[in-house]
């Protein structure tokens, strides 16, 4: 009969087990990379601790209808309204949230394996970026994909406070820091100060809800269908939010007839696109106009000459500055790299996470 273990001897030998495999993590963690994502409904972003940003691709995935991945990011945007009924190429996110939950893991998974070696018994600690508006729902639907694409901890960053930070604004201090993030799914406006945020609005309207706009603008006036990718070049080639200066531009336009269904070509000018997008862009004025009309008085002040911060892929319409400006009276600029903020802000608070001296929302199993 086998002698019994004393318990004293027992949990002794449990305890060396556990110090070996805390030594063998700590080991581990050493040659592990941490990782900041900014998760786009347009594009997204991985920061590499020590590297800085090494992935910047579409948020697209092109599958099978079995569901076995095809192509990932630039490859599979090109496949958009291009492929046959067998192969689908999709965006997983819609409006800055999760609409797809396994293919948001493959993709998640790729672009992390694409940044740096995922290992299986030991992942990255991924901090990533999450809508001020997104609901609990979708914040813990955000960290489950997180995990099952590799991460060994995830945690979230409200978008706002990432992009300020990325974009150089003293956020920690006691004074208004203000930032608009027009992404591709949403309008994020936030009035930031000691390090988090006072005043808050978001929208889901951005560059995704222009692209619809110019859609319908040509479909009503000229009876011609476009399809996204095509509405989004026309965007980069002829949009504007205000007159400039370089006259009346045109592009020209190809689509599908609604009635014949044949091909046409049309030539839209400058002043149209200003037509098409007035409703996006009106309501993104009126997204400012609320946050800042729920500042405290003594944050306002601070505005005035502190300004607001541009930032996002939907910043870069030109003359979108201007019409900010004019319609809040409050001087608007925008960031040196409104694409990078919110990827280099997750990366910044890598650090500060090292250090424990962030406060973000961890997964479970932080």
């Amino acid at each position: 009969m086998t002698p019994a273990i004393p318990a004293a001897a027992r949990k002794l030998a449990w305890d060396g087990i556990a110090r070996r495999a805390q030594s063998l993590r700590m080991l581990g963690a050493r040659f592990v990379r941490d990782m900041g994502v900014d998760l786009g409904t347009a594009n997204t972003l991985v920061y590499v601790s020590g590297e800085g940003i090494v992935v910047r691709e579409p948020s697209v995935i092109a599958r099978t209808a079995d569901g076995r991945i095809l192509a990932v990011g630039a490859e599979a945007k090109r496949m958009i309204g291009r492929t046959p009924a067998d192969i689908i190429a999709v965006r997983p996110l819609r409006e800055g949230v999760i609409a797809h939950f396994e293919t948001t893991t493959a993709l998640l998974a790729h672009f992390m394996r694409q940044a740096a070696p995922v290992r299986p018994w030991l992942g990255p600690r991924v901090v990533i970026g999450v809508p001020s508006g997104a609901t609990d729902v979708e914040r813990r639907a955000l960290v489950e994909a997180t995990l099952k694409a590799g991460a060994r901890e995830a945690y979230l960053v409200e978008e706002p406070i990432a992009a300020a930070v990325g974009a150089g604004l003293p956020v920690e201090e006691p004074g208004a820091s203000t930032i608009a993030d027009i992404g591709g799914g949403r309008t994020q406006v936030a009035v930031i100060s000691l390090g988090g945020i006072v005043v808050s609005r978001s929208a889901r309207v951005a560059g995704d809800e222009m692209d619809q706009a110019i859609i319908q603008y040509v479909r009503r006036a000229y009876n011609m269908v476009i399809g996204e990718r095509t509405a989004e070049a026309v965007k980069i080639a002829l949009g504007s939010a205000h007159p400039l200066s370089d006259g009346d531009r045109t592009a020209e336009v190809r689509g599908q007839h609604v009635v014949s269904g044949l091909p046409r070509i049309i030539r839209l000018t400058a002043a149209e696109l200003r037509q098409a997008l007035a409703e996006p862009l009106q309501a993104i004025v009126d997204t400012v106009k609320q946050t800042l009309e729920q500042t405290p008085p003594e944050l306002s002040a601070d505005l005035v000459q502190r300004g607001i911060v541009l930032t996002g892929g939907g910043s870069l319409l030109p003359g979108l500055r201007r019409l900010l400006a004019d319609e809040t009276g409050i001087p608007v600029r925008r960031s040196d790299d409104p694409l990078s903020d919110v990827a280099l802000g997750a990366g910044r608070a890598l650090e500060h996470l090292r250090a424990r001296r962030v406060a973000l929302a961890p997964s479970g199993s932080a």
